[in-house]
């Protein structure tokens, strides 16, 4: 993950063990770092390890810590310094500025290349669903809920219509007839006037695990 808000690189275990890293490999570190709900890690280590994005490759220093995420590492501020790139949280990605004759020989390798990038799974048969597919890490003690159905007003009801087409349109949703989550909707009026169109999540969100380092 990259957080621009945090100052340290951060390494979890997942990733500490996927390299085969060893107690030996790291240098002490003895200064213990605050999550942002307040409880203090102490790190296990710190070790230098290089980093590629694109053709770029910077040398980052992770902290190592014991501790529970949803990420295997978080690449911060300084990371992002070095390599001079900016993040876009609206598009999740990480962007740096292409020289321009690198850019047209990408632009030339994509589109000579096109027949064999996928749009969505169903173009990608024989590939594992587990390995292209995103599922949530819920805790598998805890009971699914189905909250009970509110009544919606016509307004609203036109509203999350709406919403429920442009969302199946585009492929980001499909109908679900034996779902075990079921959460009601609430429909927000916006300072436009135009109505948002949100999902109640509260119960969900509590069979989630907390991340240790949330970005804020």
């Amino acid at each position: 993950m990259v957080d621009q808000d945090s100052c340290v690189e951060v390494m979890y275990p997942d990733l500490y063990k996927g390299l085969n890293l060893k107690l030996e490999d790291l240098t002490i570190y003895d200064s213990p770092l605050v999550s942002f709900d307040g409880k203090v890690v102490i790190p296990n280590g710190h070790i230098r390890m290089p980093v590629q994005a694109g053709s770029e490759v910077v040398e980052v220093d992770f902290i190592v810590v014991d501790a529970y995420s949803p990420y295997i590492a978080i690449v911060a501020r300084p990371w992002l310094h070095t390599l001079g790139a900016i993040s876009s949280t609206l598009h999740q990605k990480v962007r740096t500025q292409l020289p321009p004759q690198e850019k047209k020989e990408l632009v030339e390798f994509l589109k000579k290349n096109i027949d064999v990038i996928t749009w969505n799974a169903y173009e990608a048969p024989g590939v594992d669903p587990n390995f292209i597919c995103y599922h949530l890490n819920v805790n598998p003690s805890i009971i699914p809920k189905r909250q009970p159905p509110r009544r919606s007003s016509k307004d609203h009801s036109d509203a999350v219509k709406n919403e429920v087409m442009k969302l199946k349109q585009a492929g980001a949703i499909k109908e679900v007839f034996y779902l075990e989550w079921l959460a009601n909707i609430v429909v927000v009026k916006k300072k436009n006037g135009k109505w948002r169109v949100c999902v109640n999540f509260t119960n969900l969100n509590k069979a989630y695990p907390k991340d240790p380092f949330p970005m804020p």
